[in-house]
């Protein structure tokens, strides 16, 4: 096959969605609607991608170079809607005559990298292929008209007849075709029609006249083709791509409290036996090992889950790597930097925060441990809190092996207490404890007999 040029047209303003953003970065699973297709077709190792944009140009170069670099992007600037004929015209210049130019939308997010490849396979010197799909409601689509079986044109709803409107075979507007013919045959384009604008779907009627084949190729599934014009279609569009990544999910071996109540915003990979309850957002680039359980209503960003591994009710991990066989929650709060080894215990109305939490060690209540190191059958009482931030710079509070943290003490980083050390609930501790000691700075307490509470005065 020769070179791949994907040409994405993404310049619309999108006024249905009424929204200041342009259409193309509004997001389907946590990523731009662009992204989603340029993310895609980027797997079919193009010499380049060439993007057209117009509204809200300046905010579609910026979001998309945090993902792809000036080398890889061609962009284009179509000044006036002319429509999608002109939008390719002036993308002409970003294409070479031998390039195999797959031209797709920036508001279509799910077209498969398989039905891609498909239709580029489709794709000769003599012949363009067409995505097209059978619809029980073709309205708003252009029609694909055929003569003797073969596709001799494509006709828009607001320039179709009667007899065509009642076709149900429609364009799905994606189109792959060499780059020289391209050329030649957007120079016949006009723009005689009820929108006066350049259509790209002329092409098909001018190649057909030019003894070409039109060869149609059609998606594994509908909603591929599916394009985004409203905040309505979009979160039908977010459902059903939830949906399936859900069934891949239980395909793999996962169970699913309810499947309609699963969010994956980035990718999650899964060993087997997993169960994931309601309600649960995953973002990022998340892993789960073998018989992992994650309990309803939790929100996991780039974490790592071993196997045999709980986290229960309500919790939200970011960044966080959590051992083989751990426990956390409920409603605990893992920040990036936190590590925990295998068997450690992380309880109810917990945060931590670049905290390495060693074998079999536990913070069970109520506590803050932030910028710490802990060793292995650690205990951390509740209440307990690492004092980590001097209002300028972070401090690191190490503590060794099976230490004894009592409860409601206060860690003044930096500070390291020894391993065996005993702190004495109620204590602030500012110096190192050596091991196997116990320490505490808990005030003398005083008894007063007789007290009697003072009472409201009366006027």
């Amino acid at each position: 096959m020769s070179a791949i040029r994907p040409v994405v047209l993404a310049a619309g303003k999108g006024t249905r969605m009424k929204s200041a953003l342009p259409k193309v970065l509004h997001a389907l699973a946590g990523k731009p609607l662009l992204l989603h297709v340029l993310d895609t077709v980027d797997q079919l190792a193009p010499v380049g991608l060439s993007v057209v944009v117009g509204h809200g140009a300046q905010a579609v170069r910026e979001r998309v170079a945090e993902r792809f670099d000036g080398a890889t992007i061609a962009w284009v600037e179509q000044t006036e809607q002319l429509g999608t004929g002109h939008a390719v015209r002036e993308a002409l210049p970003t294409i070479d005559d031998g390039d195999t130019v797959l031209i797709t939308y920036g508001d279509v997010p799910l077209t498969r990298l398989d039905t891609y490849r498909r239709l580029l396979d489709a794709c000769t010197d003599d012949a363009l292929g067409l995505l097209t799909l059978v619809m029980d409601d073709p309205t708003g689509y252009g029609r694909i008209v055929r003569q003797g079986g073969a596709i001799v044109a494509v006709v828009e709803q607001k320039d179709a007849t009667p007899e065509q409107l009642a076709i149900t075979e429609v364009n799905a507007g994606v189109i792959a075709i060499r780059g020289a013919r391209l050329r030649a045959l957007l120079a016949r384009v006009g723009n005689d029609n009820a929108q006066n604008e350049y259509y790209l779907t002329d092409v098909i009627g001018l190649a057909v006249q030019e003894g070409m084949q039109v060869e149609a190729v059609h998606p594994g599934i509908a909603h591929e083709v599916d394009g985004v014009n409203s905040r309505v279609q979009l979160a039908r569009l977010e459902r059903l791509h939830q949906g399936d990544v859900a069934q891949a999910l239980m395909e793999g071996g996962v169970t699913l409290a309810d499947p309609a109540r699963l969010d994956v915003r980035g990718t999650l990979v899964t060993g087997t036996d997993c169960y994931i309850d309601v309600n649960c957002v995953f973002e990022g680039d998340c892993t789960l090992g073998d018989d992992v359980v994650i309990g309803p209503n939790c929100v996991l960003r780039d974490a790592r889950i071993a196997d045999g591994a709980r986290v229960h009710a309500h919790c939200t991990l970011e960044g966080a790597e959590i051992g083989a066989g751990c426990s956390v929650g409920p409603y605990a709060r893992l920040r990036p930097g936190t590590r925990l080894a295998q068997g450690a215990r992380i309880g109810n109305f917990v945060e931590t925060k670049n905290a390495e939490v060693g074998v079999g060690s536990k913070i069970n209540h109520l506590s803050y441990v932030g910028d710490a190191t802990l060793g292995r059958d650690v205990n951390v009482g509740a209440g307990t809190i690492t004092c980590n931030y001097d209002g300028a710079n972070k401090h690191r509070t190490t503590i060794g092996d099976a230490v004894f943290v009592g409860s409601n003490t206060a860690l003044v980083a930096p500070v390291t207490l020894g391993a065996g050390a005993t702190v004495g609930a109620g204590s602030t501790i500012t110096r190192d404890a050596q091991p196997d000691t116990l320490v505490l700075t808990r005030a003398r307490q005083t008894q007063l007999d007789g007290w009697v509470r003072p009472t409201k005065k009366t006027d």
